[in-house]
């Protein structure tokens, strides 16, 4: 009786267990769009100037984290933007592939910040024609002095040290500042040359001789080995599976589509506008090409 008890028992688990991994297949797929235990390919998407890593991290995390996700595409057409923000993003795709097959696709422009981000792959592609490479640092601010005078207003600042106005755009630069700001720019572009020395695994030497910011195609940066192929997005998924061991067709997990409202439209035109280099008084070093 006992016996028959326990075999009772063990049944009614073993259905439990069936059921309970039924349904979160089926709410894994409604959530998802994908059946439960598919090895996929994920795609990212880096899109425009990178002002900010949140979102971009958000998605590398949540692909890193889903079982279901064996190979991750980096889909590229950024001219960079943010030292801070490029280098975040790197450093949480260096986290990624050391768990899972990470693979970038270069589009239009993938430069400066754009570049930066891709050196964590595996792989990377890029069109012949593609606009890569403009390694070094850049930034910028306003002189506004001559302006001010001509419309007779004058700026008074009040510091508590010398260089605490020094991007003021009330006065000229001194050349101390210049100096200064001078070795501040040139250690944001060691660590710009040493992480495209690693990514590559290519002497910094080597990085040193075109990092003048100069742009160069993908054609040219595959004879510098700065990518490792030419090819499209789809020649990118190919390759994604393959190096993960996925056979046949790969299930592509694409991004959401969000359409923008138009006050984020209306927000990003004032943004890229005079306004702002006027009115942000933020010193900010960028790995940008400027267009």
């Amino acid at each position: 009786m006992v016996k028959h008890k326990g075999i009772v028992i063990a049944v009614i688990l073993t259905c439990f267990v069936i059921i309970v991994a039924g349904v979160w297949g089926i709410v894994s797929f409604v959530m998802t769009g994908i059946a439960p235990f598919t090895k996929s390919v994920a795609v990212i998407e880096v899109k425009g100037v990178i002002a900010d890593s949140e979102e971009i991290i958000k998605q590398i995390k949540e692909y890193k984290e889903n079982s279901n996700v064996a190979a991750v595409v980096l889909r590229v057409n950024s001219p960079g933007g943010s030292a801070a923000a490029s280098q975040e993003i790197y450093e949480e795709l260096k986290k990624l592939a050391k768990e899972k097959i990470l693979v970038v696709s270069m589009g239009d422009v993938a430069a400066s910040g754009g570049y930066y981000i891709s050196v964590a792959a595996d792989f990377i592609y890029a069109n012949p024609a593609t606009t890569t490479g403009s390694i070094g640092v850049i930034a910028e601010m306003l002189n506004i002095e001559e302006a001010l005078n001509h419309l007779g207003i004058k700026g008074i600042v009040i510091k508590s040290g010398k260089f605490k106005d020094t991007f003021s755009p009330l006065r000229p630069m001194t050349e101390e500042e210049r100096v200064f700001l001078q070795e501040y720019i040139d250690d944001i572009f060691h660590q710009f040359v040493k992480d495209v020395a690693d990514g590559r695994k290519l002497p910094e030497s080597e990085i040193i001789k075109i990092a003048d910011g100069r742009i160069i195609t993908g054609q040219q940066a595959l004879k510098l080995k700065l990518i490792d192929g030419l090819g499209n997005m789809e020649d990118a998924i190919d390759k994604a599976a393959e190096l993960a061991g996925i056979e046949g067709k790969p299930n592509v997990i694409y991004p959401e589509k969000k359409r923008p409202s138009l006050l984020s439209i209306l927000l990003s035109e004032v943004r890229g506008g005079l306004s702002e280099r006027i009115s942000d008084r933020n010193f900010r070093a960028e790995y940008r090409m400027i267009p």
